[in-house]
């Protein structure tokens, strides 16, 4: 049997295809590093244009595909995972408009481009990303409506009102549903949107410090987190956010201890107003909680070491808000077990001889722990520089950055200077977190960015136990305060329209991360115990789930039942309304019946007009069943006249 030939596509369907395509596109592209997502888009768009007419060689197709799969490789380095793959699959999207000729080609391609949307969620779960991805998903059913009216024959317009009501209509279904499932589905203590992304390294704090290692981090101004108080926001030189306390140093990187259990937290006498806030901590793949030196208390779900720097039980995969109250330090841990002081003072043998030489030589000359901390810090006051450009450093790095280069950041301050401590016999650890942060004066919160990572050193002083010493500060504190007094360092600052408009989006993603993102299993315990559901267990929850959404199944039931008579289109219309009138004569089409067949089965009872309803039944199938056979003003025509048509026949008495 000859296989049939493929439908044309008319260039209306065409244009409504590929604008589907790229509305679904649009929120996974914005994801995509800029430089692959303008590459994929200009080579997509050539490619369109050369294959308009006629569909590019094969040969050349298989080469645009090789150079598209090549890009997405280079940008992701190699790897093979969750991000790397949703750009491929965007990618092979953005090829296919090259062989769009055909009704099928068409649906094809709007019918792949429905996964883009749903792989832009999964990489990213913020507002904007739903913002592009509900109209895309839209026009990607109005454009699958549209080439099924072109496959039977209909005429389509250029734009159709009546379809993309239907469609809006069908998501407005739908939203109940939804917002029935994220209220009360039973969920675990992690938040509904919470999805793992084990393909890609979060950039963010390491597990460990080595001096250059910052470099993506210092330069990256994506939000690390956003922190609300419950009173005034403290002093921009209170706002050094603890993270992670590294001890073990192995002539170039810092890392943490294995603490054992059964050290407990150190003791701090604390003075003042202790501050509590809450902080909604973006995905970072790990475990590090930061909060303002010195936290009280590890929040639930986090435990704390013997440092008092805290980890959460689970890696945070999604949004994670948590709370937690600071003290304002007298004296933290003013005893020093000699177990940790010998871990403070451990040192790796054969390297940096001329940092302990000159440790040795300030000792020697009678200086005290406190003398020693000051002309540490006058010498890189001195005679160091601040620069992100730093050379790099070889074995001995301490020695060569003292002694050879003097110019670095956080990184190479924080690790010579403790290194430096410790030579001197001054118990030192480096601390890695965040300092400062950005006001947002609409929403009321702080905003701390990855560019805001920050490492300091601690050492213990006798009486006073450990004390914070920021080395960068000495050389540079524009660089570590960069925010300013009145962190107006948005931007074009607070009061610029960049600096509000910036105040504006951020405020809403503070929004979302918090009502939507951060909605886990407490917060709906907190709603149902509101709705009078007090400490419902998981049975309960599923129970309430099945009840609201069975409610709301049958009551979409219920309205959809009412609407599967009433035809939509305007032929269907003008033939129902012809079919009634001649019911109204007791002439009534019966369920099963074919309108010829009705028709003819019919006419010997109609007289005169038994030949115009036989006409009329003609020229309907034609129209509805015969491609081609009826052209617009001809069906419009057919409309006009089945609706014109008035029965003369008397329903039998």
């Amino acid at each position: 049997m000859a296989k049939p030939a493929p439908v044309p596509l008319e260039l209306r369907s065409k244009l409504w295809s590929l604008a589907a395509a790229l509305a679904c596109a649009l929120p996974l592209l914005r994801l995509l590093p800029g430089w692959l997502a303008l590459a994929l888009l200009g080579l997509s768009a050539l490619a369109t244009i050369a294959g308009w007419k006629r569909t590019l060689p094969l040969p050349l197709r298989l080469l645009l595909t090789f150079a598209f799969i090549v890009l997405v490789l280079y940008a992701y380095r190699f790897g093979i995972g969750r991000d790397s793959g949703s750009a491929l699959l965007l990618a092979m999207l953005l090829l296919k408009p090259v062989e769009l000729s055909s009704l099928r080609d068409a649906r094809a391609v709007v019918g792949f481009a429905l996964f883009a949307p749903f792989a832009a969620v999964l990489l990213d779960q913020g507002p904007l990303t739903l913002a592009l991805a509900v109209p895309g998903a839209v026009l990607a059913l109005v454009a699958c409506a549209r080439l099924a009216d072109a496959e039977v024959g209909l005429p389509v317009a250029t734009f159709d009102r009546r379809r993309a009501m239907a469609m809006l209509g069908l998501f407005a279904l739908a939203v109940p549903l939804a917002l029935a499932s994220f209220w009360f589905f039973p969920r675990l203590g992690s938040p509904l949107w919470g999805l793992p992304n084990a393909a890609k390294a979060k950039l963010g704090i390491a597990d460990d410090m080595a001096p250059g290692d910052w470099l993506d981090v210092l330069t990256d101004d994506t939000p690390a987190f956003r922190v609300r108080f419950d009173g005034a926001v403290p002093r921009q030189p209170d706002l050094y956010w603890r993270g992670l306390v590294m001890w073990d140093f192995d002539g170039r990187s810092w890392r943490q201890p294995n603490w054992p259990q059964e050290l407990a937290p150190a003791t701090m006498a604390a003075g003042g107003r202790p501050t509590t806030y809450t902080v909604s901590l973006e995905p970072t793949g790990k475990r590090y909680v930061f909060a303002l030196d010195l936290p009280e208390s590890a929040p639930a779900g986090t435990n704390m070491a013997q440092d008092r720097s805290m980890r959460f039980d689970a890696p945070v995969d999604g949004v994670r808000a948590y709370r937690v109250t600071s003290a304002h330090a007298i004296a933290f841990e003013a005893e020093l077990d000699p177990r940790i002081r010998a871990l403070a003072l451990r040192l790796p043998a054969d390297y940096d001889p001329r940092t302990r030489a000159l440790a040795g030589q300030w000792r020697a000359q009678g200086a005290d722990d406190v003398q020693i901390v000051q002309r540490a810090l006058a010498m890189f006051h001195d005679r160091f520089s601040y620069s992100l450009a730093a050379p790099p450093l070889g074995r001995d790095s301490v020695d060569e950055f003292l002694f050879d280069t003097r110019i670095g950041f956080c990184e190479h301050f924080s690790s010579s200077f403790t290194f430096l401590m410790r030579a001197a016999g001054i118990p030192a650890r480096v601390v890695t977190g965040y300092v400062g942060g950005y006001n947002n004066r609409l929403g009321n919160f702080l905003l701390v960015r990855q560019s805001d990572a920050h490492a300091w050193s601690e050492v213990w002083l006798q009486g006073r136990g450990w004390v914070r010493v920021d080395p960068t500060a000495a050389v540079a504190p524009e660089r570590v305060f960069r925010h300013g007094g009145q962190f107006d360092s948005g931007p074009g600052g607070n009061e610029t329209a960049a600096g509000r408009l910036f105040d504006v989006g951020d405020w809403l993603r503070y929004g979302w991360n918090r009502f939507v993102l951060g909605f886990d299993a407490t917060r709906q315990l907190a709603l149902l115990r509101a709705l009078g559901v007090p400490d419902p267990d998981t049975r309960t929850l599923a129970a309430i789930f099945a009840v609201v959404v069975g409610a709301l199944l049958s009551i979409i039931g219920a309205f959809q039942w009412r609407q599967r008579g009433r035809p939509v289109d305007r032929l269907d219309q003008a033939w129902a309304q012809f079919t009634r009138e001649l019911a109204r004569a007791g002439l009534g089409k019966l369920a099963h019946e074919p309108a010829l067949a009705w028709a003819r089965r019919i006419a010997p009872e109609l007289a005169a007009q038994g030949a115009p309803v036989l006409s009329l039944s003609v020229r309907f199938a034609d129209a509805r069943y015969a491609r081609g056979a009826l052209d617009a003003s001809a069906r419009q025509a057919l409309i006009g006249d089945l609706r014109a048509f008035k029965s003369t026949q008397r329903h039998p008495s």
